[in-house]
């Protein structure tokens, strides 16, 4: 089971250098907003300070991370190592795939000081721009974030809606744990719930269950529960 959600994290890799994934509201955002493009910079051309909010693009996600200087960048990330060792040396190598995805199952995480590069791992970065999002709170003077950022290193309870890695740098340099990436995957899961389709499938796929498994509690419920929950919830 771990090998195959690892495997499927790889291809979702292979296929977003594809540009097969992309947010459509941000694009609607950028444009209502009247925004100018976003600018991407490789690491080698910045000139980065102690404090900066670091971001960069993954597969169906952004991450983030605030700069601690020389080189260094403290970031939260899932990490089932810390639930296994105690030993410093094994956690402070570089998170594999099946690493991440057994944090995230098991809910922890660490906030980890990495190099830049590692950091970036091949990705162009945003700088500040999380600034522009929220103008309604000044952030923390730069030594300050990096401060918050660096007494935070260690081990922590991990939830990929609710204390993620954009939450830990807003809390760092904004005062408030916030993600707009969780707020805009709940806003599209509740377009789904609302949309009147979603009863339909679910019949659909209800039936299809039952025809395939036979009639029993196991499949009955679950086709007549989740239609209705839609449908109310709708």
């Amino acid at each position: 089971m771990l090998d195959s959600l690892t495997f499927l994290v790889e291809k979702l890799s292979l296929l977003s250098n594809f540009k097969l994934f992309e947010f459509k509201w941000t694009d609607r955002k950028r444009k209502g907003s009247g925004c100018k493009k976003r600018t991407m910079h490789s690491h080698a051309s910045l000139s980065l300070q102690r404090g900066d909010l670091l971001e960069v693009p993954r597969t169906l996600f952004t991450h983030f991370g605030i700069y601690l200087g020389d080189n260094k960048v403290a970031h939260l990330i899932p990490d089932i190592m810390p639930v296994l060792t105690n030993d410093k040396m094994i956690i402070k190598t570089v998170i594999t795939n099946k690493r991440l995805i057994m944090g995230c199952l098991y809910k922890c995480a660490t906030v980890r000081v990495d190099t830049l590069e590692d950091f970036v791992y091949g990705s162009n970065i945003l700088v500040n721009h999380m600034d522009r999002k929220y103008k309604a709170q000044q952030p923390f003077p730069n030594e300050e974030v990096a401060d918050r950022a660096e007494q935070l290193v260690g081990a922590i309870p991990y939830s990929l809606l609710w204390n993620n890695c954009e939450h830990f740098v807003t809390y760092c340099r904004y005062g408030s744990a916030k993600s707009q990436q969780t707020e805009m995957f709940c806003e599209c899961l509740k377009s789904i719930i609302r949309d009147q389709r979603s009863v339909f499938l679910s019949v659909l796929l209800g039936i299809i269950y039952i025809v395939c498994f036979g009639l029993a509690p196991s499949t009955t419920l679950p086709t007549i529960l989740i239609p209705f929950t839609l449908w109310m919830a709708g």
